[in-house]
């Protein structure tokens, strides 16, 4: 690649296909950051309902967002700040993780984020995840995965996840909320979760972490 322009490669997906953790570990192997856009969305979902503003309401979402700040601390794991506030556990949350849908479907938000977005971009480069990445944010990059995995395959690992965190809910309920989240995010009027023939699709349904990093940085690297 040239040797002037930044090496971003975008990582897309519905939740619980594993963006995150292939995300921190493709970005370790390519010594490159890590921006993960969809804990942007989900500290502006928790400040709305700190905030109390209405997840619709894309005036007030708008004005918001403009005004709230949301900062990465690299590590092993990175932290998520939220005006200052370290809120890595709580933007998890299966209540955040519904605002979360909600606010990332208003235009104005997603003007302000994707901004902010791509300039983190621009000056370090960098492994992005999130749901379009490669069709809204940086389409020009030749780099884009579109990670999926079948429904009940993903509202297990959610339902193990949330087990592990010490909550106890119903697979059911999981699954149906796996299920809403998907219908929000693909039929959303902006920027809705979908990918074209530009993408590389892997499906993690049977994979092992290790092994999906390891197709994406085998790629990135055959395309460098």
């Amino acid at each position: 690649m040239n040797g002037e322009r930044k090496l971003i490669v975008a990582i897309d997906g519905p939740a619980g296909v594993g963006k995150s953790t292939t995300s921190r570990m493709v970005a370790r192997e390519l010594n490159i950051p890590h921006i993960d856009t969809g804990a942007m969305y989900r500290a502006l979902g928790l400040a709305a309902l700190r905030e109390e503003v209405d997840t619709h309401d894309e005036t007030a979402l708008e004005e918001l967002t403009e005004r709230t700040q949301i900062d990465f601390v690299p590590g092993q794991r990175s932290r998520v700040l939220l005006n200052g506030d370290d809120v890595t556990a709580l933007i998890r949350t299966p209540e955040v993780s519904m605002a979360a849908s909600d606010v990332s479907t208003v235009p104005a938000v997603r003007r302000v984020l994707v901004r902010l977005q791509q300039q983190l971009g621009h000056r370090s480069g960098g492994v992005l995840e999130g749901r379009d990445i490669g069709t809204k944010v940086f389409p020009e990059t030749p780099f884009k995965f579109f990670l999926t995995a079948r429904p009940e395959v993903r509202a297990r690992r959610r339902f193990d996840e949330l087990v592990g965190k010490g909550t106890f809910p119903d697979f059911a309920t999981v699954l149906s909320e796996t299920l809403t989240r998907d219908e929000q995010d693909s039929t959303r009027a902006e920027s809705p979760l979908t990918y074209d023939e530009t993408y590389t699709v892997i499906d993690t349904s049977d994979l092992a972490i290790d092994e999906v990093v390891a197709a994406i940085v085998k790629r990135v690297r055959s395309l460098c």
